[in-house]
């Protein structure tokens, strides 16, 4: 390659990266604002919805395991648990393999995730229709771009909360 095409093709690079960037910013602006909709319909505040999704699918979960996985602080956690078990998402229940009395487990309460789906059904009908025109092939490939995305998100939060 000559100098000339290398350097538009590091340009050409760049231009792809940052438009990249960009569509992961217009991602998240638009998911945020889809989970304050949600929330609004299923009367459950941002990082609620965001607690009771992590207790979905990784749970039954010990708080201290939820503070770490939602980044909250425990007692910040206390309220929303409060809240979540008042309008009957979730239950604490005792850890039986614990050798705390006190040490409790939170479970959602699948029989209302119904609801959730619901309200969900238009985003999950899109999808649907999105990932259809992708063969599998492709599919694998935004697969391990969303979830590496997601890891170096974890992992810049992470440093935030270090630093």
């Amino acid at each position: 390659m000559t100098p000339v095409a290398d350097r538009a093709a590091t340009r050409q690079r760049r231009q792809r990266l940052a438009a990249v960037k960009e569509a992961v910013r217009d991602l998240n602006i638009q998911l945020a604002l889809l989970n304050r909709r949600f929330g609004g319909r299923v009367e459950l505040r941002d990082v609620d919805w965001t607690c009771l999704d992590l207790i979905n699918r990784h749970g039954p979960l010990a708080p201290t395991a939820l503070a770490r996985r939602a980044g909250l602080h425990p007692a910040t956690l206390t309220g929303i648990l409060d809240r979540l078990q008042k309008a009957g998402w979730i239950v604490r229940e005792r850890d039986p393999e614990s050798t705390d009395r006190r040490a409790v487990t939170i479970r959602a309460v699948r029989e209302r995730n119904s609801e959730l789906f619901e309200v969900l059904a238009g985003m999950n009908t899109r999808m649907d229709d999105v990932c259809a025109r992708y063969s599998d092939a492709e599919l694998e490939v935004i697969t391990d771009f969303l979830r590496r995305t997601g890891t170096a998100g974890q992992e810049s939060a992470d440093e935030l909360a270090e630093g």
